[in-house]
């Protein structure tokens, strides 16, 4: 039988964890904010414990991210922002560029970098992933980091 590495059993410790968010489409994003705090605070983060930045808009998420990550303070960062297609291809370039740097950070300063940016066709389609029929993504961003805070800390340390 194989060693198995699994981060679902979550226990906190010392753990601190940053939360960055976009104020753009923020009757969306404070809901997401909403849902990834109670659901880090509901697995024993305490509110002392959770620090969040606001930034202004989606493309902004990866810089204070990435502060936020090299700093050494937290154990993961959670990545909340909104955008929704329009009439140009502006969101394709913004979800692009935003996904592709947060998952790099993730892997170079190697601690959870959880991607909770909506990238919606249309306002329907983020109400219903910011707490409507398809579930609260805020709460599914801080489940994953969760998540994965417990893995890597499970995780056999590798040697050169």
């Amino acid at each position: 039988m194989p060693n198995i590495y699994s981060g679902t059993d979550y226990r906190p410790t010392s753990d601190r964890v940053a939360i960055v968010v976009s104020t753009y489409n923020n009757s969306i994003t404070n809901k997401l904010l909403t849902g990834s705090l109670q659901t880090l605070e509901s697995r024993g983060i305490s509110e002392a414990d959770i620090d969040v930045a606001k930034v202004p808009g989606a493309w902004e998420i990866p810089l204070a991210a990435a502060v936020m990550a090299r700093s050494g303070k937290y154990t993961a960062v959670i990545c909340l922002g909104c955008v929704i297609r329009g009439e140009t291809t502006h969101d394709v370039h913004i979800n692009t560029q935003v996904s592709q740097t947060l998952g790099n950070l993730a892997l170079e300063c190697q601690i959870p970098v959880s991607f909770g940016v909506l990238t919606c066709n249309t306002v329907e389609q983020a109400i219903s992933r910011s707490g409507g029929a398809v579930g609260n993504k805020g709460v599914e961003a801080a489940e994953a980091a969760l998540e994965m805070m417990g893995l890597l800390r499970n995780l056999p340390e590798s040697k050169p």
